[in-house]
């Protein structure tokens, strides 16, 4: 073939004819995507969507210039006023670049926001890493409660839930405020200092950077020389403590399992206090469905007030592979109710009519235009799944009397023509 989808990326397909495409499939992305917004709505979280680039300068700025987005995965090119622009990475940047721009600000309360939609990062394609991938996020911006903070785990937990998934496990947190963070980098630096030549290519560039990245090193020596670190957990503000004690006690509260993580930082340099991330045990080594946590001034860092904020992001590629390989109820895929299949050209002038009438009564209706003989027709008919089959003649037309064959059963369903639309909407 001349023309091949690039790499990293995937078609979502009706029906994915390879091995392994069922989680590609359109139906199950609609049916996720369909419950977010039920329960996003359901929390009061209200949809925002952004373009897919924006400046480059607004993800380094808040993402960070020492982040792994900023300096290996981000797709930036230049348009043709010879601006740089980057295809969004992720989407807590570009939320709060139209919640300044738009001064969403100046409404009352917190602003309770969600998203679903594509993001772009070059990296080495693997399970449940693609170059274009999806997200689902939500942003709650102007509380800085430990019940917010709550709100947004619970949220993430409850739809899992409602997908009827489980083997799953919240790490939870926290990184404090900046005074805790410069006494714990201050430590953690001594520690690491005699171990520096050890330490992989990567972490020692993280050293001098932002020497709290190097907690999230997947390198297995840096893990070892990590053991023994000094925990973040021991040099928070009694603020910061309060904060994170509150949240966990809330936790308990609604029944929400988490385990106590000292090394989760996350990987963008925005988060402060509270993070979490929620794993599978059906992913493997790439096992996050779910993370995010709190983000306190990123607003004033971008130009706007400063103000709180707390959120997450969900991958839909590995939420629904989850709920594949874990086996979960899933709705069945979308087939017509009726098949129509007129025989000579009086059936078919009045189907061309029944057709968009029970359509339009929000029948799912397909019709073989050409069919040759019945067989055929009804093979195509379970080809696609519909429920029912119609064959309709002269005989029919004349007496108005039909038999519907419901073609799981093979069953035949007597039925008069006029009482054919009132009978399929049950």
């Amino acid at each position: 073939m001349k023309y091949s989808i690039a790499k990293g990326v995937f078609d979502i397909l009706p029906k994915d004819p390879a091995p392994d495409g069922s989680w590609r499939m359109s139906y199950l992305w609609q049916y996720l995507e369909e419950q977010i917004h039920k329960l996003a709505k359901s929390y009061g979280y209200l949809e925002i969507r952004t373009p897919i680039f924006e400046r480059t300068e607004l993800f380094v700025r808040s993402v960070g210039e020492s982040t792994d987005i900023v300096t290996k995965e981000m797709y930036t090119f230049k348009d043709k006023a010879d601006r740089l622009m980057t295809l969004r990475p992720e989407g807590t940047a570009a939320v709060m670049r139209a919640f300044i721009e738009k001064r969403l600000d100046q409404q009352s309360g917190c602003q309770k926001l969600y998203y679903i939609g594509p993001m772009f990062r070059y990296e080495r394609p693997q399970a449940g890493r693609y170059r274009q991938h999806h997200q689902f996020g939500v942003e709650a911006i102007g509380d800085p409660s430990p019940e917010q903070d709550v709100e947004v785990i619970d949220l993430l937990c409850e739809l899992y839930r409602r997908l009827g998934l489980s083997n799953l496990t919240v790490m939870l947190n926290s990184v404090g405020d900046a005074k805790s963070r410069e006494e714990y980098r201050d430590n953690l630096r001594k520690f690491l200092q005699p171990k520096f030549e050890e330490l992989s290519e990567e972490s020692q560039v993280r050293f001098e950077k932002n020497v709290l990245r190097i907690l999230d090193s997947k390198d297995l020596g840096d893990q070892k020389l990590l053991e023994g670190a000094p925990s973040i957990l021991d040099f928070l503000t009694e603020e910061a403590k309060d904060h994170f004690q509150k949240v966990q006690e809330l936790l308990k509260k609604l029944g929400i399992q988490y385990v106590s993580s000292p090394k989760l930082v996350r990987g963008l340099d925005y988060y402060n206090k509270t993070v979490f991330e929620v794993t599978s045990g059906q992913l493997g080594a790439q096992n996050a469905i779910g993370a995010g946590g709190r983000y306190d001034g990123l607003s004033s860092l971008l130009g706007g007030p400063n103000l709180p904020a707390m959120g997450f992001a969900a991958g839909l590629e590995r939420i629904i592979q989850t709920m594949l390989g874990q086996n979960v109820p899933l709705p069945e895929p979308p087939h017509p109710q009726l098949f129509l299949i007129p025989l000579g050209e009086k059936a078919k002038e009045y189907c061309t009519e029944l057709v968009y009438e029970l359509r339009h009564q929000d029948i799912a209706t397909e019709i073989d235009w050409h069919p040759k003989k019945v067989g055929k027709s009804l093979e195509k008919a379970a080809g696609i799944g519909s429920t029912y089959a119609l064959i309709l003649g002269d005989d029919e037309l004349s007496s108005g009397e039909l038999k519907l064959k419901k073609l799981a059963t093979r069953e035949e369903i007597p039925l008069k023509l006029e009482d054919l639309a009132k009978f399929l909407l049950g």
